[in-house]
């Protein structure tokens, strides 16, 4: 796999994806789907019976599973199921009673909606239109080089000394079309020319192709998604091998993809309709979480981090206690460390007293060292190697004891694990962050009789579940803090993006996973600000700090102290007064996660999800809307000095007032006080006064600041409910008129050109 440089010899991971086996030289094994007849319709979907050019027969079968949304299988058996479903199901897929099948001769069509499928069959082609007949994206039969060989894969599936290795589907694609998702990744927003492989790896930073959540999905700019319902490591070739084509290729039992109709934010909604919606964290998790970071840390020293926290006027609603809560060498068994951490349930009550939630670390592997992996391995809760022995694996890369992984597939197991769990939160603690979980090697067993490769990517869905099965019980929310995830993880809120790597790099690289993640249906997505691994110099701290403050969730943690006071005094302070500016902001922020956690739009958003006809929108990954009015913009040099986009449309320096045209490319310059922020021109911001937390109640005193003329209607959500402001404008005045249980006290008017002269407020 290419995750190396030119000689040096090849890095090697407890769980590396497998290689699929290759032909020999004029060996076939092709067989491509030629032609098709009907075998059954019904009143929304029709099975076809396929011939190949290896003249095998599969099937296919095309349904109308909801508005705007189709599915595609193709397979040996019609009944087959993906190889996932051994554990779990990842999309719940019904049949829309809108649907019409239309059999006209030669061909077919199956009418979604805003997505029509159109076969002929007897020379076989398949396409997906809109509503209008506008074709959205069409079949590739192969694209053919001069010299005669085959750069893509068509409709169908590949043999190998006989025997089905992989199912493949081709698309062509448009010169100037743009793709996006397949989960958080750190290259390019727009993965035209990669190979995205669905394979979660301890990826070790955000530099890499690597990825820590992999969800095979992704939107185009030509005005559809596409959705692949497989656990296995399915490779996308995005107009790598040729600029025609976009080729999928799925190692499983069957290929079953969606075609998913319309702009980003319509894609997203649909996707959520197949798998789920985002599940909404508890309202104080959208306040600073604040870690011990990744070294040894005792009970003496989380209550000096707490007093310090309040002390000097750090907003802080969350302590994160990482791996050295349990005995060092022991991880993670879920026992508290007895000399470190003596009577943990009175250090938890009086962290709550002081207004402070409490994040545990902890993963799914147990130490061979720990007492514990004895009881687990004479039970055997833990997956097996080929001997039918515990597989004993290297999943810290030799940087700590060997473990035992959990195997979920075992009911009995997963119980015994979660009783392991309910302690810590029972005394107390608010939720688990959930670390690793990519370690499943390809050559492990399960106890349901998947192979490590079947269960890889799934696993981590399996383990999320488990935890948040155990959190509802206790406190009543699904909630955990997650480093890896796959299709359909946005129900497992929230999500970080991993071990990055303490530099401008490790910056710009996180952005775009960022961007990337909540094109792929996940909005509640975090970071570690400061960086991860290493020590940030002062600046790239104040400029994490500040890109870390506007982004959907926040915590400070790394391999070294990220506590703002140890750290310069300006750094400290440019920190806080991010903070301040976080917290001043919570209605907005609020009102975004909720409408998220509805939709399944991001609250970060890649500037294509509000104008996806916008060509430049699709590849700045450098900067993002923060909820629909804010426009950010993070600095990602020491300079100080960016190049901004501003979508079409008017914008407003947050700083300076300025309004400024978009549909451009700006300079700017800030210094460390400052960051490009832009105020989208006509919008209404919901703020309050910055306090310690933000708590579970409801906002006090909510101030509406109006950024020029208003030009649409504001919801203000909150835990009590829903708050509508209706903008009535007229030359002269703007009449705001709020309904619903919102404690707003006043308007404000930004001082920007165009601004009306008078704003009036009704309850």
């Amino acid at each position: 796999m290419p995750y190396r440089p030119p000689l040096v010899a090849r890095e090697f991971f407890v769980a590396d994806p497998p290689e699929l086996p290759q032909r020999a030289p004029g060996e076939q094994g092709l067989s491509a789907v030629k032609s098709a007849e009907v075998v059954e319709t019904g009143p929304s979907s029709v099975l076809l019976k396929a011939v190949t050019s290896a003249e095998e027969e599969l099937y296919v079968r095309l349904t109308a599973v909801a508005e705007g949304v189709i599915r595609a299988r193709l397979s040996a058996d019609p009944d087959v199921r993906p190889d996932s479903a051994k554990v779990i199901e990842m999309l719940n897929v019904g049949e829309y009673e809108g649907a019409r099948i239309a059999v006209d001769g030669a061909s077919v069509t199956v009418d979604a909606g805003s997505v029509k499928a159109v076969v002929t069959l007897d020379e076989w082609t398949l396409l997906y239109t809109d509503a209008a007949g506008k074709t959205l994206v069409a079949q590739n039969p192969g694209e053919v080089d001069i010299s005669g060989r085959l750069r893509t894969l068509p409709f169908g599936r590949s043999l190998v000394d006989g025997e089905p290795v992989a199912y493949h589907e081709s698309f062509t694609c448009a010169p100037d079309e743009a793709f996006a998702g397949f989960g958080e990744r750190f290259a390019p927003l727009n993965a035209r020319g990669q190979r995205p492989l669905m394979w979660n790896f301890d990826a070790f930073g955000s530099e890499s192709i690597r990825a820590y959540k992999n969800v095979p999905i992704y939107v185009s700019s030509r005005g559809y998604g596409i959705v692949v319902n497989s656990g296995a490591p399915v490779e996308f070739d995005v107009a790598q091998q040729t600029h025609a084509a976009v080729e999928i290729l799925v190692p499983d039992s069957v290929m079953e993809y969606f075609v998913l109709a319309g702009t980003p934010v319509e894609v997203l909604d649909r996707f959520d309709g197949i798998s789920s919606r985002p599940v909404l964290p508890p309202k104080w998790a959208f306040g600073t979480w604040i870690s011990s970071g990744f070294f040894e840390d005792s009970r003496g020293q989380v209550m000096e981090r707490a007093k310090k926290i309040r002390e000097r006027g750090i907003p802080c609603d969350v302590l994160h206690l990482d791996t050295f809560w349990q005995t060092d060498g022991r991880w993670s068994d879920m026992q508290w460390d007895p000399e470190n951490f003596p009577e943990p349930d009175s250090m938890l009550a009086d962290l709550a007293e002081q207004g402070f939630k409490v994040c545990l670390w902890m993963n799914s592997y147990i130490s061979y060292k720990s007492p514990l992996f004895k009881v687990a391995d004479e039970k055997g809760y833990f997956l097996k190697n080929a001997k039918g022995e515990t597989y004993v694996a290297d999943t810290w890369h030799g940087t700590f004891p060997a473990c035992g992984i959990v195997d979920f597939t075992n009911p009995e197991a997963t119980a015994w694990w979660q009783d392991l769990l309910r302690p810590p939160l029972q005394a107390g603690a608010a939720l688990y962050k959930t670390d690793f979980a990519e370690g499943v090697p390809a050559d492990a067993v399960a106890f349901n009789g998947m192979s490590g490769t079947e269960l890889h990517n799934v696993y981590t869905l399996l383990f999320n579940d488990a935890v948040c099965e155990v959190t509802r019980e206790i406190h009543g929310y699904d909630f955990v803090w997650a480093r890896s995830s796959f299709l359909g993880g946005q129900r497992h809120p929230a999500q970080w993006s991993g071990d990055v790597q303490t530099t401008w790099a490790g910056l710009g690289g996180t952005i775009r996973g960022g961007a990337s993640h909540g094109l792929s249906g996940m909005p509640f997505w975090s970071h570690d600000t400061g960086g991860f691994n290493g020590t940030p110099t002062d600046d790239l701290y104040i400029r994490w700090a500040q890109f870390g403050a506007l982004s959907p969730l926040l915590r400070y943690h790394g391999t070294t102290t990220r506590e703002l006071w140890e750290f310069s005094e300006e750094a400290e302070r440019l920190a806080i007064e991010s903070l301040k500016l976080r917290y001043s902001l919570a209605p907005y922020i609020y009102s975004a996660a909720v409408k998220s956690s509805r939709t399944g739009e991001p609250v970060l958003r890649a500037l294509s999800v509000d104008n996806p006809g916008d060509p430049v929108a699709w590849n700045a990954d450098q900067e993002y809307r923060f909820g629909t009015d804010l426009l950010v913009a993070p600095v990602n040099d020491p300079s100080g000095e960016r190049k901004v986009y501003l979508p079409e449309g008017r914008w407003i320096d947050f700083w300076t007032k300025e309004v400024i045209e978009g549909g451009r490319y700006i300079d700017t310059k800030h210094e460390l006080e400052t960051f490009p922020v832009f105020v989208r021109y006509g919008a209404i911001l919901p703020r309050v006064e910055p306090g310690a937390t933000f708590g579970d109640e409801p906002f006090e005193a909510i101030t509406l600041q109006v950024w020029g003329t208003p030009d649409r209607d504001l919801v203000i959500s909150d835990v009590n409910g829903d708050t509508k402001v209706s903008v009535t404008v007229s030359e002269t005045y703007v009449t705001l008129v709020s309904q619903g249980p919102a404690d707003i006290s006043k308007v404000e008017v930004v001082d920007v050109d165009g601004k009306p002269e008078k704003v009036g407020l009704e309850r």
